[in-house]
């Protein structure tokens, strides 16, 4: 009776998250299945399948959004914040580890405290600074991929510190002490011994900022003005006119949106929930 018990149970929560997946999945199934649609199949019937399959949807979105600008424009953006945000956050969450004392603490409070303001808030005011900073030194922060990934940075910190300030508290002391026996500096010590242990966290602060900023839209748009420098979301709002929407197409520039950051996620996964609950329990 325990066996058919336990078995009806696991029958019933696998039943459950099978549900749950579909229901998840379910939009992606409608902008799927629209993409090679024309606007009367469209208009027609929205869950139903195409009548026959072309790529002319897409090959037109393309040629709309200039994806490959867009795309080289995203992955430039993207790629080179994850690239700060994992090197200054492991270095900053590591030395407040190790450093300890009130300040320390203190300094992790202010990086926690800081992912309870909503973006929001901060839109005017961030663009008021942005505008004082380029009369006061001459530098170019609107219209630039490089303000763009320097806010992202500053942004995407807190989260960063705070996932890695909780998987560093799991490296004993006793490999870094070894280590400077042995003839180490400070900096080898934490490109040889330690952010090689940071691995899975690093892969989840990767995973997590890379969907972030990938799909980011709001940001981008009150830093980004010029068309050429546009990013894959603010190509894909072209679609959403004032009056017309062109759904088949719109359907198929959010397929080609979300593609690369799929891929990536799934390439990925493994490492996410290790690297969550180490870095958020621990």
């Amino acid at each position: 009776m325990k066996i058919r018990l336990g078995s009806v149970k696991t029958a019933a929560l696998n039943i459950l998250a099978v549900s749950f997946s579909l229901v998840y999945l379910f939009p992606v199934y409608i902008i799927l299945v629209n993409s090679f649609k024309n606007r009367a199949e469209l208009y027609e019937n929205v869950l139903a399948l195409p009548k026959s399959v072309s790529f002319q949807y897409y090959i037109n979105a393309m040629e709309r959004m200039n994806f490959l600008s867009a795309l080289g424009n995203s992955f430039i953006v993207t790629s080179v914040s994850i690239l700060f945000l994992a090197v200054l956050a492991s270095m900053t969450a590591w030395m407040l580890v190790r450093s300890g004392g009130g300040l320390s603490r203190f300094i992790f409070t202010i990086f926690v405290a800081t992912m309870l303001i909503p973006f929001q808030t901060l839109m005017m005011p961030l663009l008021q600074e942005m505008s004082a900073v380029k009369r006061a030194t001459g530098l170019p922060m609107i219209d630039t991929l490089g303000a763009l990934v320097y806010m992202n940075i500053g942004f995407g910190a807190s989260l960063a510190v705070f996932l890695y300030h909780g998987f560093v508290k799991t490296i004993p002391v006793s490999l870094e002490e070894a280590a400077i026996i042995d003839g180490c500096n400070t900096f080898s010590v934490f490109w040889n011994i330690v952010f090689p242990m940071l691995k899975p966290v690093t892969v989840t602060v990767m995973v997590l900022d890379v969907i972030w900023i990938w799909n980011d839209y709001l940001l981008p748009s009150l830093i980004l003005t010029s068309r050429a420098k546009r990013t894959i979301p603010l190509s894909t709002a072209s679609f959403f006119g004032e009056f017309t929407i062109q759904w088949n197409m719109a359907m198929a520039g959010l397929m080609l949106t979300i593609i690369p950051v799929t891929v990536f996620y799934l390439c990925s996964q493994k490492y996410i929930i290790k690297g969550i609950a180490a870095g958020a329990v621990k």
